[in-house]
């Protein structure tokens, strides 16, 4: 970064401060508004690497919580992030009938007839999923398999996270690994969850990395057979992570004891021994 973009940078930071304690805290309009400040006064230091081919453009005419549908018919999902709370009312806020340009490497739809795709509006170079996770509202899926876009994405989530801004505001977003009852009342939904990996086991065709001490009802990793060259492709060999502190993201499974079942190996981050846990003592 150059000093002219550091000096932008902070420039803009500081309107950010200013313009925030001007306002109400529940106001999506302004949080918005907040955005723009920062977004276009450091737009060369914070340029989003998601610049995948263009998939087609459209005017929005409808919202839900994970995507779109725009005038020619089509339904968007929003790649590459899930909803929080507030994800619907500030994506209505920024959208509805503002024109958007589609990116993304594939345009196959869904099982449910979407296309899913990266949304700018305009000519904008910074993505909405971009803005929704620097506010924290919305949450990484790890979907996206591009490494700059996907790093781009989880760190726009790490300063909300460190800043408590939005979803992360909550003490109870991320949920602590040795407690598990807490992660069970999260099941069917998608949750975000940090602990210490005290054992890694396989069994059959699956590999478990076990939380705690009671396998059946402790909370613990799946991970599948066919996902293992995936993560050795990565570099990370399943067994090293015994006895290290992770943070792991998925959809909360399970009936006696909470599980989250991996199928990308972006849902799990190993911490660093010195990085603040984000969880509850």
């Amino acid at each position: 970064m150059t000093e002219c973009e550091e000096a932008s940078s902070r420039h803009a930071a500081l309107e950010l401060r200013r313009t925030r304690n001007a306002t109400s805290p529940g106001n999506v309009t302004q949080r918005l508004q907040l955005i723009a400040i920062l977004l276009v006064a450091s737009q060369s230091a914070f340029a989003s690497p998601c610049q995948f081919e263009s998939q087609g453009e459209g005017r929005v005419t409808a919202i839900d919580a994970r995507g779109l549908r725009l005038d020619d018919g089509r339904e968007i999902r929003l790649s590459g992030i899930e909803p929080t709370a507030t994800t619907k009312q500030v994506l209505t806020s920024l959208l509805v009938d503002r024109d958007v340009i589609l990116r993304s490497a594939d345009d196959t739809p869904d099982r449910y007839g979407r296309q899913g795709a990266l949304v700018f509006v305009g000519e904008g170079d910074i993505s909405v999923q971009a803005m929704l996770l620097a506010q924290g509202d919305a949450i990484v899926s790890a979907e996206i398999a591009d490494k700059d876009c996907a790093a781009a994405l989880m760190a726009s989530e790490a300063e909300a996270r460190r800043q408590k801004k939005g979803n992360w505001a909550d003490p109870s977003a991320i949920k602590n690994a040795e407690s598990p009852d807490d992660i069970l009342a999260g099941i069917g939904r998608f949750v975000v969850v940090e602990g210490k990996v005290l054992s890694v086991r396989q069994a059959g065709a699956m590999t478990y990395l076990n939380f705690g001490r009671n396998w059946t009802r402790g909370f613990a990793v799946t991970i599948s057979k066919r996902m293992v060259p995936a993560f050795e492709s990565a570099g990370i060999a399943l067994k090293s992570l015994e006895n290290k502190r992770i943070r792991v993201r998925g959809w909360a499974e399970g009936n006696t004891g909470p599980r989250i079942d991996i199928r990308l190996v972006g849902q799990i981050e190993l911490l660093g021994a010195n990085e603040p846990t984000g969880v509850r003592p």
